[in-house]
């Protein structure tokens, strides 16, 4: 789960972290008064969405008077912003945050991250902040400096230093920036957070180390645990598939194709994704109904799937071990009866009763395509998505 950059500076600024004076806005007035609040002469109005590389979407803008910050917030407040994190659908700005002018003097990269192939935490920095990470990597890997840290002995006193020394930091901020340093790692280890990054960190003209920026993301498992921070979660960012999926408790990912999966085991799930791409197919989603997909939760599954508008065809791939294959047929045939499917139906069921399962789709009198392997199931979705495609086609 990710939050907002001006969530993230309110959980940092509570483990000693220094940020700058701000405050969120929800329409133009709002701004202007959290810029008087501020004071000063120069304000910084920022698209509050959840995608890094704003500033290259226009999603930050720097304001020299009240009326700037006026205009600035009415150019950004219900404005879709594209980055190349958020895809071409973009993210909308519902809110701004008006942060006071910095004197920036030196721009810095920090992060934390769970590092799931070491099993450790990695703390990551560079001399050369705000600029996208990747792009640093790929032009000049040498500027990047990893530290790994055993999660059950914790971060060191000496590993800050040595990452501030790394980061270019002149000896009498080494104090600052091991606190710093210190205040991330508690709050990335006390909130369960698997990622945790400020870029830029900078230095300012009075030598200390701000958050100009600041993004956290959360292990979903952890929240419930961490009701604070479930309560930050901001469901218009996310894809509303996915949220749906979620308020029903199932697993869900949108995906950019157009041919609908419902799956048991998220195994089956990925081998079957896989399959509908050797096929010249895209799926359009990863949905694993689990072990315990009954008539009432196979038929939420449906509408699931079938709420992507882009889907062209659905395919059903199910084996059976927990659950049966008769109840699985009941409740795909239960959910083509209720929701008066448009698009066609591939089936393809394994495993326990899967006999009967069989039966009951063929007795069913619905027009479902079944399959007995999974590769004719991927073969049989790609064909039928793309006759589909075709109609459309000649109907245009």
């Amino acid at each position: 789960m990710d939050i907002h950059e001006y969530q993230a500076k309110e959980l940092l600024s509570g483990y000693g972290v220094k940020i700058a004076e701000g405050g969120i806005a929800h329409n133009a007035e709002e701004a202007v008064q959290r810029a008087r609040e501020i004071g000063g002469h120069i304000w910084v109005v920022k698209a509050q969405i959840h995608s890094g590389a704003r500033g290259k979407a226009g999603g930050i803008k720097v304001c020299k008077t009240i009326d700037e910050v006026n205009t600035a917030t009415n150019d950004l407040l219900h404005k879709v912003l594209v980055t190349h994190q958020t895809g071409a659908a973009g993210k909308l700005c519902d809110k701004v945050y008006v942060e006071a002018g910095t004197d920036i003097q030196k721009e810095l990269y920090f992060c934390f991250l769970v590092d799931r192939i070491s099993e450790r935490i990695v703390m990551v920095g560079s001399a050369q902040g705000g600029m996208e990470i990747e792009e640093l990597a790929e032009t000049n890997p040498e500027a990047i400096t990893k530290i790994y840290i055993e999660p059950a002995v914790g971060l060191q006193d000496y590993q800050a230093r040595e990452m501030a020394f790394a980061m270019g930091l002149a000896p009498e901020l080494m104090s600052h920036a091991v606190k710093t340093i210190k205040g991330c790692y508690r709050a990335l280890r006390d909130l369960d957070a698997n990622m945790l990054e400020i870029n830029p960190l900078v230095i300012t003209g009075n030598n200390e180390l701000v958050a100009l920026d600041a993004k956290m993301g959360f292990d979903e498992n952890a929240l419930f645990r961490r009701a604070k921070i479930a309560d930050l979660r901001d469901k218009t960012q996310e894809d509303p598939r996915e949220t749906a999926a979620a308020d029903h408790g199932l697993s869900y990912v949108g995906l950019d194709g157009d041919i609908g999966c419902m799956i048991n085991g998220a195994g089956l799930a990925m081998a079957t994704m896989d399959m509908i791409k050797l096929a010249g197919g895209e799926p359009a989603n990863f949905l694993d109904v689990g072990g315990g997909a009954s008539a009432e939760r196979t038929e939420k599954a449906f509408r699931l799937v079938l709420a992507d508008k882009n889907v062209k065809a659905m395919l059903v791939n199910i084996f059976a071990g927990i659950n049966r294959c008769d109840w699985i047929a009941q409740g795909v045939v239960q959910a083509v009866k209720n929701i008066d499917m448009k698009v066609p139906l591939i089936v393809r069921l394994s495993g326990t009763n899967v006999e009967e399962g069989r039966r009951i789709i063929a007795e069913s009198g619905l027009p479902i395509i079944t399959a007995e392997t999974l590769a004719e199931a991927a073969e049989k979705a790609v064909a039928a998505r793309n006759q589909v495609v075709a109609n459309e086609t000649a109907g245009a």
